[in-house]
Formats: C-alpha cells, sequence, structure tokens
C-alpha cells in the first residue's frame, strides 16, 4: 500500500501534462502511487500517458468530459493511499514537497487533517517567477475561511484519507471554486498545518478555469446558494463576493445582472468606495468597462511582479 496517493486530473494538456508527472517522480520521497485522470481528451494525452513506464502510475479515462471535480473524486475513489494529494496536470512540484508534508502530517496529531505550502506563480510564455505566495494561516481555520479561502490551489495540499471519509468529496455540481468548498468543510471538522516554503510552481495562463469567467460566474453562484449562511457571518467578506459577480457579469456585456451585483454589495457593505466606482463604471458601457478593469488588472500584475511576495489570495 502507498503512503501517499498523487492524484492529477488532465484534460487536453498533452504539452503539459509530462512536466507534471516528472516533477512527481522526481520527488526525494518515493513511497507513493500516481492516478492519472483522462477526462475524455481529444489530442492525444492517452498516448502521452502511455509513454510513462513506472508501475505506479495508473490511469483512468472518462468516455465523455465531466469536469475537475468529478475527475478529482474519481481519483480519490481509486486511491490506496494513507495520504490524497492533488496535481493540476500544469503546474509542478519541487523535490522535496511530499518529503516535508508527509513528515509533518506524520508528526501531528490525528486532528490536523491538511498540510498545504506556498508555491510560485510562474508565466507560462516566460517561465518567468511572477510571485511567491506564502502561507499565513494554521490551526483551526473555519472561521477564517469563511470570510475567505487561505489555502489557494489544490496543488499544494497533502490530506489524510480520513478528511474525505468526514466531510465527502469534492462538490461535483460546482463549475469552479469546488476545492474552497472543500476546504471549507475540511477546516470545520480538522485543523490544518503550512509549511513556510513556495514548494509548487503554480502556471499562470489564459486557459485555466480560474480565468474563465461563465466558469467563475457559475461558481460563485453556486457557492453563494450552497454557503450563503456561512458566508454570511461576515457582512465585508459576503459583499465582496457580489462584487466579484458584478465585475466579470460586466466584463462579458450582462450590464444589468452587474449592477444588481454591485447593489447588493452596497447593501450588504456600504463603506467600500470600490463598489460604487464600480457600478459608476458599469454606467459608461462595456467596453469602457472593460478597458479601465484591464488597465487597473495590468497595474496590479506589474506591482505584483515587482514586489515578489505576497499572500495568498491578497
Amino acid at each position: 500500500m502507498p503512503k501517499v496517493s498523487v492524484i492529477i486530473p488532465t484534460y487536453n494538456r498533452a504539452t503539459l501534462l509530462p512536466a507534471a508527472v516528472e516533477s512527481v517522480l522526481r520527488q526525494s520521497f518515493q513511497d507513493f502511487e500516481i492516478i492519472v485522470v483522462d477526462d475524455a481528451s481529444q489530442d492525444g494525452t492517452l498516448d502521452v500517458i502511455r509513454t510513462f513506464t513506472d508501475r505506479r502510475i495508473h490511469h483512468i479515462r472518462h468516455d465523455a468530459h465531466k469536469g475537475q471535480g468529478v475527475s478529482r473524486n474519481a481519483g480519490i475513489r481509486n486511491a490506496f493511499g494513507e495520504y490524497i494529494a492533488f496535481l493540476d496536470d500544469d503546474d509542478e512540484w519541487l523535490p522535496e514537497k511530499l518529503e516535508k508534508q508527509v513528515f509533518l502530517l506524520d508528526s501531528s496529531p490525528p486532528k490536523v487533517g491538511m498540510v498545504y505550502t506556498g508555491f510560485r506563480e510562474i508565466a507560462a510564455s516566460t517561465k518567468e517567477v511572477i510571485a511567491e505566495v506564502i502561507p499565513e494561516r494554521r490551526g483551526y481555520l473555519f472561521e477564517q475561511m469563511c470570510i475567505r479561502n487561505w489555502i489557494g490551489t489544490c496543488s499544494t495540499v497533502l490530506l489524510r484519507r480520513s478528511c474525505f471519509e468526514n466531510t465527502g468529496l469534492f462538490d461535483e455540481g460546482l463549475a469552479s471554486g469546488a476545492d474552497y468548498d472543500l476546504w471549507l468543510r475540511v477546516s470545520k471538522e480538522f485543523d490544518i498545518e503550512y509549511i513556510l516554503e513556495p514548494l509548487v510552481l503554480y502556471t499562470v495562463h489564459a486557459h485555466r478555469i480560474s480565468t474563465n469567467r461563465e466558469s467563475l460566474i457559475r461558481g460563485m453562484e453556486a457557492q453563494l446558494k450552497k454557503n450563503a449562511a456561512i458566508f454570511s457571518t461576515s457582512t465585508k467578506s459576503y459583499s465582496q463576493r457580489y462584487l466579484f459577480l458584478g465585475v466579470h457579469y460586466c466584463y462579458l456585456g450582462d450590464l444589468r445582472k452587474g449592477r444588481e451585483a454591485f447593489a447588493k454589495a452596497i447593501r450588504l457593505y456600504p463603506f467600500e468606495i470600490r463598489y460604487y466606482y464600480n457600478l459608476c463604471l458599469s454606467l459608461l458601457g462595456v467596453d469602457t468597462f472593460r478597458k479601465m478593469k484591464d488597465f487597473r488588472d495590468n497595474r496590479l500584475s506589474k506591482r505584483k511582479f515587482e514586489s515578489g511576495r505576497r499572500p495568498i489570495n491578497q
């Protein structure tokens, strides 16, 4: 029985998947199995998987595209490890990632269910390090997780199998944010630890779920419906979720829904000038809204690159 099951969901990433798998094979800790879940790729991913001869690599293929939540859950259901780790097919691990997490989880009491690490954001086009994202919170985090996601990307976490037995698997109905939804449930039942090192390379590009505005909207709407009682414990953070929705609605051209979301944010927390600014900006039309938001995003990206380090979700 392997100590760790590493689950890699993949979909049409034949050119990126080998680097992800190789980064696991290069780990200093070697007691693992790798479960690659191919979500009905059409780009030769199956041929890429067959090039790996390591017997610890197992393969599951879906007949139809079902999404990351279904793929991760399929991996969990077929995993034999005491601990479960996830790696997105466009990310990579540094060699000591598993060793340090396994040591910390082994030496922690059973109430510690998860260990996460920092990560480096890497520009896909240039391979340049954009920023280092470092952990900030540990211990019993449920109240803090209700306000914001302190854990971040799936690729940084290692969990005990008992986490899933107590809290269930990923919510397959969420188009985005299923990882945050799971972290919420885990943080309610378990303590969480971290390693203050960037041990994951997180690739930033235009084809992640986190950059798909339609998926982000569907995911946030589903999260608000499912976890409204939890999110409403902090009216400030609750209102920020409606700001998030409003910005994406307006960017996609649905100004009416965008303004409704901004108005909801203002009703919940009327002390934030950004809400009024975005509401007024939406009155200038879609093109102006997009130009102003793109300008702001570019400035923030430049500032982030110049600072080099930032906390998760800042």
